[in-house]
């Protein structure tokens, strides 16, 4: 029973270095060709995992050859339109200009069903406001609607706006980021300043963040 949890964690450990190796997208929306590869390196984990009697090497070898194949696929796409194109195929569109393009929703096997779905995510209820839909490689729906049909921006309307910053998080969950802290252009003394005004302490504080103007957010755990 030992030697089961011993083979399954080394197994979990080496899936996340491959899943890390693949890069950030592997979790997110993925390409056919990413799908997959997770699909196989799945499959493949599962089965030493299950049957003790397979050396661990049976399992780790493939998922490693795999990875390499992938990486070496991504680097030749990467190079090669031609390639890029066999593996991942192109952007679709379905509407073009206002006009529902009937052939391009059968070649993708997108029903209306799905399509004014994908618009309603999109916050489109009415198909009429839609000059360009976009069906992406990796399944995505890109929606452009008609410029009168936009929400006007802050330039358009000739709105003055202030400029946002991006607050740094200096202590999550009752730990100090210290990486964060010398980024921020922070000190210990600095930060003890700020729980003192918030009567608080680093293992009672939930989040604290600042900006580059200085600006402070703070939560306290519950119950502190």
């Amino acid at each position: 029973m030992i030697l089961s949890y011993g083979r399954t964690i080394i197994l979990y450990l080496v899936l996340i270095l491959v899943v890390r190796f693949m890069g950030k997208r592997q979790i997110g929306q993925m390409e056919p060709s990413e799908f997959v590869v997770t699909m196989l390196v799945a499959n493949l984990a599962a089965i030493p995992m299950q049957d003790g009697g397979i050396p661990l090497y049976s399992g780790a070898v493939p998922i490693l050859t795999v990875l390499g194949a992938e990486l070496v696929l991504s680097a030749l796409s990467m190079k090669s339109m031609r390639v890029r194109k066999w593996l991942c195929g192109k952007p679709v569109i379905l509407i073009d200009n206002g006009k529902l393009l009937t052939h391009n929703l059968k070649r993708t096997r997108v029903t209306l069903d799905e399509l004014t779905g994908h618009l309603r995510e999109k916050d489109v209820l009415d198909l009429r406001t839609v000059q360009y839909a976009i069906l992406e490689t990796n399944g995505n729906l890109s929606v452009f609607p008609y410029p009168k049909e936009r929400p006007a921006s802050a330039k358009a309307a000739g709105i003055q706006v202030k400029p946002q910053y991006l607050p740094i998080t200096l202590v999550s969950d009752g730990k100090v980021m210290e990486e964060n802290l010398q980024k921020a252009g922070k000190d210990k003394a600095w930060l003890q300043r700020v729980l003192q005004q918030q009567k608080s302490t680093v293992s009672d504080t939930l989040l604290l963040t600042v900006d580059a103007q200085d600006t402070i957010i703070f939560y306290r755990k519950e119950g502190s």
